[in-house]
């Protein structure tokens, strides 16, 4: 059987993705193309000479099915399924630029999965809306979108990761679901892309307010805290959206918070660790490399939360230390010091009962 994948975007998630399928049709004995697309002509030629994408995912060997390119149509043009995996900012272009491209193969459907957190700044859309917005019609209906807790070296590296695959039609869902199965990944089913694409996004925001209070010397018991009344804020947005409080007690909610709240490879949680140690979000910035999605998705997340009539007083503080400059001493004395209510909205927990 031969096929093709597209990959669009070559970070160090989108590159991991593509070592994944990959490497899981090349050990299967099937004739398949991963083609992964970048902007950059030198990041293609240095990938594609050496078998390894130095710049984002160094020390992973990529196997030889796995082609770099930066011709977008070239990319696209036969694949069976596509996959983006370019930064929250950038979707929209990309899936603009991509639209005339994406065409069914000889009649069958091609299963586009995103697995791309964030929500865009100006239009408050989150990528399963961008997508719809940008792709043609037809495409609309074979979207699937992938999260949970999952870093790419550790992926990359073979490490037992599972994720949830979030669609709305089961053929799609499934399709993408055994595509990326793999004995190192395991996949699991969603229909609640609301609540699949809030959990992936938002997790970002509180990862920084968790970074936070580790680089400020603060322990176990403000970390628990943070992650747990960061996940109330993240199901707050999920429920308002039409989501299931459920579905972020899983992979796409709570895996994945924990994840990133944690874990040091997590690029929010250092922007967040070295703020609270004193430097500023600029100097971090210059010096991380790479994408922190969270940096963005908090102001789109707090124009988002006053928009819905939310209340998110943790992204609200982040929000404030990342764009007006707040100290962090104060935006936890703020925290701590708010009027004292309930655990749970209590009207929220009625829109809970009654989904």
């Amino acid at each position: 059987m031969t096929s093709k994948v597209a990959v669009l975007g070559a970070g160090a998630w989108g590159t991991a993705l593509a070592k994944l399928l990959a490497d899981k049709e090349r050990e299967a004995g099937e004739v398949a193309t991963v083609a992964l697309w970048s902007r950059r002509r030198d990041l293609c030629d240095a990938v594609n000479a050496t078998g390894e994408n130095a710049r984002y995912l160094p020390g992973a060997a990529l196997p030889k099915n796995l082609v770099c390119t930066d011709d977008l149509g070239a990319a696209i043009g036969g694949a069976d399924m596509i996959v983006f995996v370019v930064p929250s900012h950038g979707t929209r272009d990309v899936a603009r630029a991509a639209a005339p491209f994406v065409q069914r193969v000889e009649g069958r459907r091609v299963p586009i999965v995103s697995a791309t957190k964030g929500i865009e700044n100006d239009s408050l859309m989150f990528m399963d809306e961008v997508l719809a917005e940008e792709l043609p019609p037809h495409a609309r209906d074979d979207l699937a979108f992938l999260s949970g807790p999952s870093f790419a070296k550790e992926l990359a590296n073979r490490m037992p990761t599972a994720v949830v695959i979030a669609a709305r039609d089961p053929d799609v869902r499934a399709h993408v679901m055994k595509r990326f199965h793999t004995p190192y990944m395991r996949t699991y089913a969603s229909d609640d892309i609301p609540g699949v694409e809030c959990g992936g996004a938002l997790k970002n925001v509180i990862a920084i307010a968790a970074g936070i209070v580790d680089g400020m010397g603060f322990g176990h018991n403000t970390r628990a805290a943070l992650i747990t009344r960061g996940l109330a804020e993240v199901a707050a947005i999920a429920m308002a959206r039409g989501g299931s409080a459920l579905t972020l007690a899983g992979l796409a909610g709570m895996g994945d918070l924990v994840l990133t709240c944690t874990g040091e490879l997590s690029r929010n949680r250092t922007v967040g660790y070295e703020m609270g140690k004193g430097r500023k979000l600029a100097e971090v910035l210059a010096g991380l490399g790479h994408v922190a999605e969270g940096v963005k998705t908090a102001k789109s997340a707090y124009d988002l939360a006053r928009k819905l009539g939310v209340e998110m007083p943790i992204t609200r503080e982040v929000h404030a230390i990342l764009y007006e400059d707040k100290p962090v001493q104060q935006a936890v004395v703020d925290l701590m010091s708010r009027e004292l209510g309930h655990e749970f909205d209590p009207r929220a927990v009625a829109r809970a009962t009654l989904r």
